[in-house]
């Protein structure tokens, strides 16, 4: 159904023919954490995820998963080589 509380017109999976089925009612802003994400939506009542209706919840723990704007390290591990091993795979491919 489409949200009649805060962002008319777009469509919200807690939206119920008696109104908003979320906690209180209603979404909730982004917190400044979001700052730079695209899935920001800019209406009359302020800002909001398009995602999550409460994005600071999102941020409590370890970051919100669906932000574009956070680029995640990765890290390589790089592999411990046993030398006496290496030495036999090398001389079996002669």
């Amino acid at each position: 159904m489409q949200c009649q509380t805060l962002k008319p017109g777009v469509e919200c999976l807690f939206m119920k023919k008696t109104g908003c089925g979320y906690n209180g009612g209603r979404c909730y802003e982004v917190v400044e954490n979001c700052d730079g994400c695209t899935r920001i939506m800019v209406v009359e009542a302020g800002k909001f995820c398009t995602s999550f209706p409460y994005p600071a919840q999102r941020w409590q723990t370890a970051g919100c998963s669906m932000a574009t704007h956070v680029k995640k390290a990765v890290k390589q591990e790089e592999q411990k080589i046993n030398p006496l091993k290496a030495s036999k795979r090398a001389a079996g491919k002669k």
